[in-house]
């Protein structure tokens, strides 16, 4: 019998220290972005998987939006991906080039732009002495790169990235 995974979209191992760097629900987001991007078809866990994965699984991050009609037109945008608008993504590896990528390791499955925001909640956590890292420190990595598509489907939904931000630090002082 053959995969229905399409090349490159296998999960691929996940790096032994990632998964013990990331709080329970922030692995729960990880591995909702995995399946969301295997089911797709598409060959990456892009920065749109981690942000719609988040937006439903983390009750902290949709309370730093301004209100839950805001949350609503996200995750409107990002249910339609799959069936119009994000099509020009699929197939297409997300590698904004505005953020470095950092990591050391090129992880298979993952799209540059999403390693590199996963590196920003690593560093985060690290910064505050904390051993795991939370949705707010993804969140805020992940608007680290403004060319990134999570920032893409942001704007399109009428949020302002930098108020975001603003508000992720200051609802999250522990986190900054």
């Amino acid at each position: 019998m053959q995969s229905r995974t399409p090349p490159g979209a296998e999960p691929g191992p996940t790096r032994a220290e990632l998964d013990s760097r990331l709080s329970a629900e922030l692995a729960s987001v990880v591995a909702g972005a995995r399946r969301r991007a295997v089911r797709d078809g598409d060959r990456q866990i892009d920065t749109a998987h981690l942000l719609h994965s988040l937006l439903e699984t983390d009750p902290e991050v949709r309370a730093v939006f301004e209100n839950g009609a805001q949350v609503v037109r996200l995750l409107g945008y990002l249910v339609q991906r799959s069936i119009g608008y994000g099509l020009q993504w699929q197939g297409t590896v997300e590698d904004s080039g505005a953020v470095p990528v950092v990591g050391s390791v090129q992880e298979a499955g993952w799209s540059p732009a999403s390693l590199s925001a996963m590196d920003v909640a690593l560093e985060r956590a690290e910064s505050r002495e904390e051993p795991r890292a939370l949705g707010m420190d993804l969140l805020a990595g992940l608007t680290a790169d403004p060319e990134c598509r999570a920032v893409e489907v942001l704007g399109r939904a009428g949020v302002d990235v930098e108020v975001l931000l603003r508000r992720v630090e200051a609802g999250c002082r522990p986190c900054a």
